[in-house]
């Protein structure tokens, strides 16, 4: 037996044995983190209403200096 061979056959005994190491756990999709289900929703009206306010200001501006109102 060569030293190829052997480790051909342990690899999947390997990857079946083994566990992530960034994972402990599956989460709970049934309880969800609503402190962060708050704060996407809230960063993600934060941004939107700074990007409308941005485009408006940005709309007045170009009218402004090309006199169309």
């Amino acid at each position: 037996m060569t030293v190829s061979s052997l480790f051909v056959r342990s690899y999947p005994v390997h990857r079946v044995g083994s566990r992530s190491v960034f994972t402990s756990a599956k989460r709970d999709t049934n309880l969800p983190n609503w402190l962060r289900v708050g704060l996407a929703f809230g960063s993600t009206i934060f941004l939107w209403s700074l990007l409308f306010k941005q485009h408006s200001t940005d709309v007045l501006e170009n009218k402004r200096r090309n006199d169309i109102e």
